[in-house]
C-alpha cells in the first residue's frame, strides 16, 4: 500500500513538473516583443503617436523570454542592454538598437521653386526620427498643393519653411480693389505691391488716387481692403 502510494505522489509530481514547464514556455514571447515594450516606456511622452519602433537584435541574442529584469537605454541613439529572464530560469543579457521611425512625405524627385507640390510627387517613406528633424512636414495633406520656395531634394523631408501656400496675387500685376462699407460694394482697379497667397495682407495702389492701400488676397487678382 505504501509503495502504491509513493508511486502515485511521484506520478502527480511529474505531472505538476511538467504543467509548470509548459505554463512557463507558455509565457515566453518574442525578445524584440518585450524590448519593444520597454522603450515605449522608456521614451514616453517624447515618442510621436505615429511613431513605429524598429527592434534590431546584435547577432546572436536570444530569441524568446518571459520577461525582461533590467532595462537601459540611450534614448538619443537607440541602444540598449536588456537582462532576460528565459523559460530555464536563466538570464540572458542582450543588446541592439531600438530604432524610432516616423513615415513622412518625401519628394520623389527633385522639384524646382514656384511649382506647386502634386500628389504624384510625393511618397510616405518611414525615416529614423533622428533624420526628419523638427521642423519637417509630417502630413501628406500639409505638403501636396503648396508651392515651393526653396528646392526640395528627392527622398529628404521637406522643412516647413521651403514651402508655402500657393500664390495667387503677384507682385506688379493688376488686381481689382473691392471696399465694403455701408452695404455698398465699391470696386477699383490697381497694382499689387507684393506677392500674396490666400488671406494673405499686402499692398496695392489704387491707380485712380495713387493711394496706397492694405489690402488682403481674396481670390486671384481680387483683393478686400482692410477696414
Amino acid at each position: 500500500m505504501m509503495r502504491i502510494r509513493a508511486a502515485l505522489v511521484m506520478v502527480l509530481q511529474l505531472v505538476a513538473v511538467g504543467f509548470f514547464a509548459s505554463s512557463v514556455a507558455a509565457q515566453s514571447v518574442s525578445v524584440p516583443e518585450l524590448i519593444e515594450e520597454r522603450a515605449i516606456a522608456e521614451l514616453g511622452a517624447t515618442l510621436p503617436a505615429d511613431a513605429q519602433i524598429d527592434i534590431r537584435m546584435a547577432k546572436g541574442m536570444i530569441e524568446r523570454g518571459n520577461f525582461i529584469q533590467e532595462f537601459w537605454m540611450d534614448a538619443d541613439t537607440g541602444q540598449f542592454i536588456a537582462n532576460v529572464a528565459t523559460e530555464d530560469n536563466l538570464t540572458q543579457r542582450v543588446w541592439g538598437i531600438a530604432m524610432v521611425t516616423l513615415s513622412v512625405p518625401v519628394p520623389t524627385r527633385r522639384i524646382a521653386p514656384d511649382e506647386i507640390v502634386r500628389s504624384e510627387d510625393v511618397a510616405l517613406v518611414a525615416m529614423p526620427l533622428q533624420r526628419i528633424g523638427t521642423y519637417a512636414i509630417e502630413s501628406f495633406q500639409d505638403l501636396v498643393g503648396q508651392q515651393v520656395r526653396r528646392m526640395l531634394v528627392a527622398g529628404r523631408p521637406v522643412p516647413r519653411n521651403s514651402v508655402m501656400p500657393p500664390r495667387i496675387i503677384n507682385r506688379g500685376e493688376k488686381v481689382k480693389i473691392r471696399l465694403n462699407h455701408g452695404g455698398l460694394q465699391l470696386t477699383a482697379k490697381g497694382r499689387a505691391l507684393d506677392d500674396a497667397s490666400k488671406g494673405q495682407e499686402l499692398r496695392v495702389v489704387n491707380l485712380s488716387s495713387n493711394k496706397a492701400l492694405s489690402t488682403i488676397a481674396t481670390a486671384a487678382g481680387v483683393v478686400e481692403v482692410i477696414q
